[in-house]
């Protein structure tokens, strides 16, 4: 958990690699659905490039049909997940929950992240022109498409989510800490030294070693 463009999808996405885990993330099953033009994208395009927050009842189906899946043997991370306190109460009813993770950073710094991505208009893949530059401008490093900025990466909806997320998101904290689940990162430091704290505050072995292809 924590504001957007604390750096919550690039730490799911390292513990998911070495643990085995499934991430999931809630703002990218959004975009493919826009991307895809399906009937749930015509419901939800609006609100997002709004900056406002999809709805309870539309976020809770598409958690619950994602996790039906059931392919995740060792478990999952939720990257954008929950975002009121319906959807935290949901998730506690229905979910073993082992960890929540809070990367906190201040909104200055998340503003300059945030209007700094870039997203690959063929492959998907993120981009940061502070931290993550291409090599060529403007140009994807694995599929040469062209790099875009996200349609809801606009200084006025960015605020509109950060208030939404002090308002809305923040609070379900205190909730999560009353049943301890909660740790808590510093997520100005270094995408490696926030990794390194997450994995000594929750304990973890050594990553899980894969077999040579």
């Amino acid at each position: 958990m924590g504001v957007q463009g604390c750096g919550k999808g690039t730490q799911a996405i390292m513990l998911a690699r070495d643990y085995e885990l499934t991430h999931i993330s809630v703002g990218d099953i959004f975009r493919w659905n826009i991307q895809n033009h399906t009937k749930l994208a015509a419901q939800v395009r609006r609100i997002i490039n709004e900056g406002n927050l999809v709805p309870d009842d539309v976020v809770e189906d598409v958690i619950r049909q994602r996790l039906s899946e059931h392919d995740w043997n060792y478990g999952f991370i939720l990257d954008g997940f929950p975002r009121s306190h319906r959807q935290a109460q949901f998730f506690l009813e229905s979910y073993d929950i082992d960890a929540v993770i809070h990367i906190d950073v201040s909104d200055e710094v998340v503003m300059e992240r945030v209007l700094s991505r870039r997203l690959c208009s063929e492959c998907g893949l993120d981009y940061n022109i502070i931290q993550h530059r291409p090599r060529v401008a403007d140009q994807c490093d694995v599929c040469k498409g062209k790099l875009i900025t996200r349609e809801d990466d606009n200084e006025a909806a960015i605020r509109k989510r950060i208030a939404d997320y002090h308002e809305k998101t923040a609070p379900l904290l205190d909730l999560f800490r009353h049943k301890e689940l909660v740790i808590k990162t510093d997520g100005s430091l270094s995408p490696e030294e926030i990794q390194e704290d997450i994995r000594k505050q929750l304990r973890l072995s050594k990553a899980i070693s894969k077999p040579e292809e």
